[in-house]
């Protein structure tokens, strides 16, 4: 069995659930399980229609809209979307008259979103001669706690998923299980969603309690990249990483799965492969627990922008005990989400998102230091075999100085399997396409081979 999980632009119209349907006929013999997100930017245009609900306006034109003209186009009975597009309405009529959107209110919203999904695609392949069967995910043993918008889900489900699909894993139904990602059911039956990453999850925990010999993902590229094609165009694919290499990945900024969304998969070593839908022969990444052979010094390169680089400096803290704790304590009291750090006896250098209101931390750290913080900055992240750093620095640095280009912090990660550093803003994409040449470069990569 493997499970084939498919984002919302993969299913963004009749086009493109056609292509997808093309895929899981392909795999048929290796009895897929299919995890759907919306259709689209269906997610972003409920959301608004709430928005506009709380203002008194009930309308659901362009979600009806796209979902009857997919229908049409798909040939299938619109009935399969109807009863759903109704029940948002008088959702939506709700929340007009009260005036008011909660957060379990708004996660049943986002629901209809993959709910209407599974519908349509699973009835497209089903006229198209592929035995499929759609499932909201509490049908198919997904539940979860009640911290709505961001649930977690329960240890129970490990049980509760095999005894749900059992028809399906023990070969006695041939129907494709199609699953909306995303969403959950808490124990009093309240619908959920499962927040950054969820519709990877459904897919990893999916696949990890059935014993699935494999986790797909389908994006639109070649699986994990060296870097970001966009900035470098020579970018290619990196066959294999283990799934600390990946969590770190995604950490800074590389369109992977989400970390949270490995922890099913670490537990019993399910590998997840990273397919591209619009190239289906490319064997895509592996993402493994260890390499099965030995990889190359370099795996990938990141870059996240719009960072604040904050220098925290304390000359009369210096031997004080409890310095770190007092200055991180009120990055907790203003609830601010560091990045990178980097620190010695009386300073303290990091990184934070620049969305943050800063005002109300800097003042209170100012009281035991001298604060400076620095907009306009990036995190370039080398995720690499730490036992080669040397080399592999030598090479990076001796590229950027070479080009002129000085980076204002380095930083090794606990995980040691990255170097970050920071730069300005303006020069991140030059810097990375410095490094990639460096790095991966046909003539200047040979010496860390």
């Amino acid at each position: 069995m493997v499970v084939m999980k498919f984002g919302g632009s993969s299913v963004a119209n009749a086009e493109r659930i056609q292509h997808v349907a093309t895929i899981i006929q392909a795999y048929a013999e290796k009895r897929p399980l299919v995890v759907l997100s919306a259709m689209g930017d269906t997610t972003d245009h409920l959301l608004e229609a709430a928005d506009m609900a709380v203002n008194g306006k009930v309308d659901i034109s362009g979600v009806e809209a796209l979902h009857y003209k997919t229908v049409e186009e798909l040939g299938i009975d619109k009935a399969m979307v109807e009863d759903l597009l109704d029940e948002l309405k008088t959702l939506l009529t709700g929340i007009s008259m009260l005036r008011e959107l909660t957060k379990r209110t708004r996660d049943y919203l986002v629901s209809f979103g993959e709910r209407l999904s599974v519908r349509i695609s699973s009835a497209y392949l089903n006229k198209i001669g592929v035995k499929a069967k759609f499932y909201d995910a509490w049908d198919a043993g997904i539940f979860s706690d009640s911290n709505f918008m961001s649930a977690e889900l329960l240890d129970s489900v490990w049980q509760t998923i095999p005894k749900a699909l059992e028809a399906y894993k023990s070969g006695k139904s041939d129907e494709i299980p199609v699953v909306t990602g995303f969403i959950a059911k808490d124990a009093n039956g309240y619908i959920t969603t499962l927040g950054r990453g969820g519709s990877d999850l459904t897919a990893t925990m999916l696949g990890a309690a059935l014993g699935a010999d494999e986790i797909q993902t389908w994006k639109d590229v070649d699986g994990i990249l060296t870097t970001d094609p966009r900035i470098v165009k020579e970018a290619r694919s990196v066959p294999e990483v283990t799934y600390e290499e990946a969590s770190e990945l995604a950490y800074f900024g590389a369109q992977v799965l989400h970390p949270r969304s490995m922890v099913p998969c670490r537990k019993t070593g399910t590998p997840v492969r990273v397919k591209n839908s619009y190239n289906i022969q490319s064997p895509g990444s592996i993402i493994v627990e260890k390499h099965s052979s030995k990889p190359s010094p370099v795996r990938a390169i990141t870059a996240v922008k719009g960072v604040t680089l904050i220098d925290i400096v304390s000359t009369r803290m210096l031997g004080a005990a409890g310095y770190l704790a007092h200055i991180f304590n009120q990055f907790l009291k203003w609830d601010v989400s560091v990045d990178v750090v980097a620190t010695s006896e009386v300073s303290v250098s990091l990184t934070v998102k620049t969305k943050q209101n800063l005002d109300g931390l800097i003042a209170d750290i100012s009281r035991v230091a001298d604060v400076k913080a620095k907009s306009g900055k990036a995190i370039v992240t080398i995720i690499c075999d730490v036992e080669r750093s040397s080399a592999i620095l030598a090479a990076g640095f001796a590229a950027l100085a070479k080009e002129n280009i000085n980076v204002q912090m380095i930083s090794q990660g606990a995980s040691k399997v990255n170097f970050s550093m920071i730069c300005d803003e303006s020069e991140s994409n030059r810097v990375v396409q410095v490094l990639h040449q460096a790095l991966f470069g046909e003539k200047e990569g040979d010496e860390l081979k």
